[in-house]
Order: structure tokens, then C-alpha cells, then sequence
């Protein structure tokens, strides 16, 4: 589909944030369309970019409920983000895919620097962002994590009341006990911490930032160093747009990133679909039994990254189909 760009930031002044926003409707220029519409907004005064899909039969004037994607670690909104946009958004949906900061066409210093909680204050303001559109119905605003996404929206949502509804799709659903199991046990993980540490002191003292690959089966070095298909195949997320690359400073965040008790903090609905061969199954269960509002859970056939794209045999579209009776049903 045709990508349509819109003009987003019309005059300097027009800043979207975490404290205030400027609603498009000053401008009479300023107009969304049917499809993926290119959009620009800020968090913690740094330049977002992203695309916000539309129903293809979308009617000008019409105010839709929003949903805001939250991507695997490491991705740009070319991948998942892309998969679920529009697919989503034709089920009744203004959807935002966007590249949170360090990554793909945002700002932000380290680039590739992975870090959940920058992510969740991205997702806030992203909030805010689409609270000012006359498109949005600010009042039905929700998020959907896809694998670590599970971990970024779950902190948003804890901290954010407009956040009123959450899915997420093949979760990782990190925890440090189960941490070691995938880094070398109890060493690998201090290992991680204390080059993390490392990388984060020469960044402070000469602004640059070591760099592994995001992802390489051949190298113990690189965030994901075992075989994942999805990212070594250029037909499914080996995008162009994607650069493979991982800061190390990223490590400490991850190693210590506890997403099983954020679920103790949320109140809003949750629908949590997995796949019976995704990772980390007991802390996906774990995770759902401390959530405290509505919830609901399935688990059915799958490999985790058969869920990022439509290279499995349906799990992508029948993810979409779910994750929209979910939102049609606690966005009102």
C-alpha cells in the first residue's frame, strides 16, 4: 500500500510531550488519510518518527479508537510493527507504529541502546501524542507488546491511567531467576552486567558507544547469538531499514528486567496470546495470575517468531483477529 505522508510538525511550536500537546485541529492543514501516514512527535524532547495507520475505508471526521505497538527489542517499525499496522487498523483502529528513541529514523544518543524503560516513557508520550489527534478517541487509548513489547507496555500502562487497555502477542516475559538459563548461568549474566558497565563509562567519558551485533548465531558476543530465522532472512525481518546493531550498554537493563512483576501493577483489561513452542511459558502464566483487572489467556500452535510475520501458517492473522475482538470489546 502506499505510504501517505503527512505534516505533522506545522510550525516549530507544535511540540508533543509528556506535559502538554498541541491539538492538530489549529491547523487546517494538517490532515490524516486512509493507510500509513507518516507522523513525527517527541519524548522527553527528542524526535520520534512513525506511521499511523488508518482503516483503509477510513471517512474523514470519524474518531477511532487507538492502539499503540510496541515491537520485539531491537526493531524498527518496519518489522512487527508493520505486520500488525494496517492489518489491525482495518479493524476499526487508529494504530501506531513508531521507532521508539536510538532506533531506526528517531533521535536519541546511544543509537541501538535497548532500554525498557526509555521505551515505556516513549509510549506515554505517544499517548499524548495521539490524545491531540481529532482522529483518536482520546478517551480509548491502548497498547499491544509483541514479545519484549510485553515488558514496555506493562510499564507504561503501571504509570499511565490513558492507557486503558493491553494485549500482547508471543511475550517474552523476562524474570532474573529464568535470565540465567539463556546467558551462561549466574556468571554469564555478572559478565553481561559488568561489560554493560564498562561500555556505559567510556560512552560518559568519550561519547562512544561499543556495539555487537543485534543479532549473529556465530558470535557469543551478540544480543541474540543463537538461530532465529526472522533475523537472518531478508524476506522476513532482515529489513532494509533495520540496522544490526546493539549498544552494550543495554545489557544491565536486560539483565536485571523483571516484567513478571510489573503485572501486579495493572488494572486495565489484558489478553495474552501465545504460542505452545514460545519461550518462557511459566512466566507467561506467572505473569497472567498477578495481573489484577479483566484478563484472558490462549495458548495455541506456534513458534514464538511465527507471530512477527505471515511466514507461519496463520498465526500472525489469526494474533490480528484476536488482539482486535480484545480492544473492539475494553475500548469503548
Amino acid at each position: 500500500m502506499k505510504q501517505v505522508f503527512t505534516r505533522v510538525l506545522a510550525m516549530a511550536t507544535f511540540a508533543l510531550n509528556s506535559i502538554g500537546c498541541t491539538r492538530d485541529d489549529e491547523f487546517t492543514e494538517f490532515q490524516f488519510n486512509a493507510g500509513a501516514n507518516r507522523v513525527t512527535f517527541t519524548s522527553e524532547n527528542v524526535n520520534l518518527v512513525g506511521n499511523l495507520y488508518l482503516p483503509n475505508n477510513y471517512t474523514n471526521g470519524t474518531r477511532l479508537p487507538a492502539v499503540i505497538i510496541s515491537a520485539p527489542w531491537t526493531q524498527v517499525k518496519e518489522q512487527v510493527g508493520a505486520t500488525y499496522g494496517q492489518r489491525l487498523a482495518n479493524e476499526g483502529f487508529a494504530v501506531l507504529a513508531f521507532d521508539h528513541r536510538f532506533w531506526g529514523e528517531s533521535g536519541g544518543t546511544p543509537r541501538y541502546l535497548e532500554s525498557t524503560r526509555a521505551k515505556a516513557t516513549d509510549i506515554r508520550n505517544a499517548v499524548t501524542f495521539l490524545s491531540g489527534l481529532r482522529v483518536v478517541d482520546a478517551a480509548n487509548i491502548g497498547a499491544l507488546g509483541i514479545c519484549a513489547g510485553v515488558g514496555n507496555i506493562s510499564l507504561a500502562a503501571a504509570a499511565d491511567n490513558r492507557i486503558k487497555s493491553l494485549a500482547t502477542v508471543s511475550p517474552w516475559v523476562q524474570h532474573p531467576t529464568t535470565t540465567p538459563l539463556f546467558y551462561g548461568g549466574a556468571a554469564g549474566v555478572q559478565n553481561r552486567i559488568r561489560i554493560s558497565d564498562s561500555a556505559q563509562n567510556v560512552f560518559n567519558t568519550t561519547g562512544t558507544m561499543p556495539y555487537v551485533d543485534a543479532y549473529n548465531p556465530n558470535d557469543a558476543r551478540a544480543a541474540m547469538f543463537f538461530p532465529v530465522d526472522y533475523y537472518g532472512n531478508a524476506s522476513r525481518g532482515a529489513v532494509q531499514q533495520w540496522t544490526n546493531r546493539f549498544a552494550v550498554a543495554s545489557w544491565r537493563e536486560w539483565m536485571e528486567l523483571n516484567t513478571v512483576d510489573m503485572a501486579r501493577n495493572i488494572s486495565v483489561p489484558m489478553y495474552i496470546l501465545y504460542g505452545d513452542n514460545t519461550f518462557l511459558q511459566d512466566n507467561i502464566t506467572a505473569y497472567y495470575n498477578s495481573l489484577r483487572g479483566t484478563k484472558s489467556i490462549e495458548r495455541v500452535t506456534g513458534e514464538h517468531t511465527e507471530f512477527y510475520d505471515l511466514s507461519g501458517s496463520g498465526q500472525t492473522t489469526q494474533a490480528v483477529s484476536r488482539v482486535a475482538a480484545h480492544f473492539r470489546s475494553s475500548l469503548r
